[in-house]
C-alpha cells in the first residue's frame, strides 16, 4: 500500500533555483532534488513520484511515464517539451507545462549579443590583443542597423528577439511554419525562400521536431543568396553539422554563432564529431557558447516562478 506521503513527493531532475523547492514545500510536498539522477536511475524509482521537474538532462519518453503511476504533472524548466512524450501524459492525464517565459528576454539579449559579437569581430580581436596583435584593418566591423534579419520561429524567443531588434533599425522577415497574422509596422510575415534569398542575418527559434530536425541541410544551405550570418540557440538537432561547416568553408555563410551542438556532451564524442569541432573552433567567423543563452541569473529564478504559476503553486522565496 502506497503511504499518503509518498503520494506527494517530487522529482527535481537538474538544477533549480530555491525558490522552486521553497515553494513545493510550502504547498506540502515533500521535495526530492537529484540534480544528477541519470534517465535509467529515474526509471527505478518514477513510481514514487506526484510530480516531476525536467531541465534538458533526459527524457520523459513512454518508457518511463508507464512507470509513473502516481504522476500527475511534469514541469520542464524552460523551452522544449519535445524531451516529453506529451501525447501519452495526456492519456494518462498527466498534465505537462512548461516556461519559456522565463527566459525568452536571456535567449534574445544572448542572440544580440552574438549578432553584435561577430559584426564587429569582438571575440576575435579580443583574441588577437590577448597574444600582442594589433590589427585595425583587419577586424572592421559591420553595423546591424539597417541589415536584414530573418527570424525562424516565432514563439516565445523568436518574437522577444524581434522586439530588441526594432531600435536597430533592421528590416525584420519573420516565417512561423504555424502561425499567421503577427505581422505589424516593425515585423513582415515572410516565407522561408523570402528569408533564404534576402536575410543577411538568421536566427532560428524554433523547436526540435520531426519537421525541423536536420532542417539546416545542403539544400537549405545552398539557397542562401545573401551570405548571412547564421544564428542558432534553439537546439542542436535543427543543424546538420557537417554541412554546415561546408557551406561556412565555401562562404557561404559570413559566420555562425551557435549556443547549441546535436550533441552536447563533448567527452563522448566520436572522431568524426571531434574533427568537426576543431574545423568549428578555429575559424574566427564562428562563435560557440555552451547552452547558455537562456541561463541568465535572472531568467534562472523567473522560469521558476513562470512554472510554479502554471501549476497553481504560490511562490515563495
Amino acid at each position: 500500500m502506497i503511504s499518503k506521503l509518498s503520494q506527494h513527493i517530487v522529482l527535481i531532475t537538474g538544477n533549480a533555483h530555491p525558490v522552486l523547492a521553497n515553494s513545493l514545500e510550502a504547498a506540502g510536498y515533500k521535495v526530492d532534488q537529484r540534480p544528477t539522477i541519470s534517465e535509467e536511475e529515474a526509471a527505478t524509482c518514477i513510481e514514487n513520484y506526484t510530480g516531476l521537474i525536467l531541465t534538458t538532462r533526459f527524457k520523459a519518453d513512454q518508457a518511463l511515464l508507464q512507470k509513473a503511476v502516481l504522476l500527475k504533472w511534469i514541469g520542464r524548466l524552460g523551452s522544449g517539451m519535445e524531451l516529453i512524450d506529451t501525447d501519452f501524459a495526456a492519456q494518462q492525464g498527466i498534465v505537462c507545462v512548461s516556461s519559456p517565459e522565463g527566459n525568452r528576454l536571456s535567449v534574445a539579449e544572448h542572440v544580440l549579443g552574438m549578432i553584435l559579437g561577430l559584426n564587429h569581430k569582438i571575440a576575435a580581436a579580443d583574441l588577437e590583443v590577448r597574444n600582442r596583435q594589433w590589427r585595425r584593418e583587419q577586424n572592421q566591423g559591420i553595423e546591424l542597423s539597417g541589415k536584414t534579419v530573418g527570424i525562424i520561429g516565432f514563439g516565445n524567443t523568436g518574437s522577444e528577439l524581434a522586439r530588441l531588434l526594432v531600435p536597430f533599425n533592421v528590416n525584420l522577415l519573420v516565417y512561423d511554419r504555424y502561425k499567421t497574422g503577427f505581422g505589424n509596422e516593425f515585423v513582415k510575415e515572410s516565407t522561408l525562400e523570402a528569408i533564404q534569398q534576402q536575410a543577411e542575418i538568421i536566427s532560428f527559434h524554433v523547436p526540435l521536431t520531426n519537421f525541423t530536425s536536420g532542417m539546416v541541410n545542403t539544400l537549405f544551405l545552398n539557397t542562401l543568396q545573401k551570405q548571412p550570418l547564421l544564428v542558432n540557440t534553439s537546439r542542436g538537432g535543427i543543424v546538420n553539422l557537417g554541412h554546415l561547416i561546408i557551406a561556412l568553408e565555401q562562404k557561404k555563410l559570413r559566420g555562425v554563432a551557435l549556443d547549441v551542438l546535436p550533441n552536447e556532451n563533448l567527452y563522448s564524442y566520436t572522431p568524426l564529431e571531434n574533427e568537426q569541432l576543431e574545423r568549428l573552433i578555429h575559424k574566427e567567423n564562428v562563435l560557440l557558447t555552451p547552452h547558455i543563452a537562456g541561463y541568465s541569473i535572472e531568467a534562472f529564478e523567473r522560469i521558476s516562478t513562470v512554472l510554479l504559476d502554471k501549476l497553481g503553486i504560490k511562490v515563495v522565496f
